[in-house]
């Protein structure tokens, strides 16, 4: 088992989060009472789901000796705010997610898509979301 820690000191909407020698700073636009100094926390969630997936996805690679040059993603989630805002009947939290990627690789699309099914069922992040009832769709193709 391992533990991650972070810690983060927070003024008024902003939050610079620290974790070992890194910063991120968290914010909300003007509209909403912050700054805009950083992404906002929904933001900064599909930014994790990008990384996590490049990750997991690079170590599955070297695993199956699968050509991976490089991955792009686009990545939408779908949220009613009314949730954040305090209305009981709806989640505050993702409703859906959609991850497209282009993979650049010399292998075949079936091999891409077992490098995609590898990955999500390995990635913690889409895992965690999955486990939420988020709706995740996700396309991978070759490019």
């Amino acid at each position: 088992m391992t533990s991650i820690t972070i810690t983060a000191d927070s003024k008024g909407m902003q939050t610079i989060a620290k974790a070992k020698r890194h910063e991120v700073v968290i914010d909300e636009p003007p509209a909403t009472g912050g700054t805009d100094s950083g992404p906002n926390p929904l933001q900064l969630l599909l930014c994790a789901l990008a990384g996590c997936e490049n990750i997991v996805s690079n170590f599955v690679a070297k695993e199956i000796n699968f050509d991976l040059q490089e991955i792009e993603f686009s990545i939408e989630g779908q949220v009613d705010l009314r949730g954040v805002m305090g209305d009981p009947d709806v989640r505050p939290y993702y409703q859906n997610i959609s991850v497209s990627a282009k993979v650049k690789t010399s292998e075949s699309a079936e091999r891409v898509q077992e490098l995609k099914e590898k990955t999500d069922l390995r990635c913690p992040v889409f895992t965690t979301l999955k486990a939420a009832g988020v709706e995740m769709t996700t396309v991978w193709t070759k490019v």
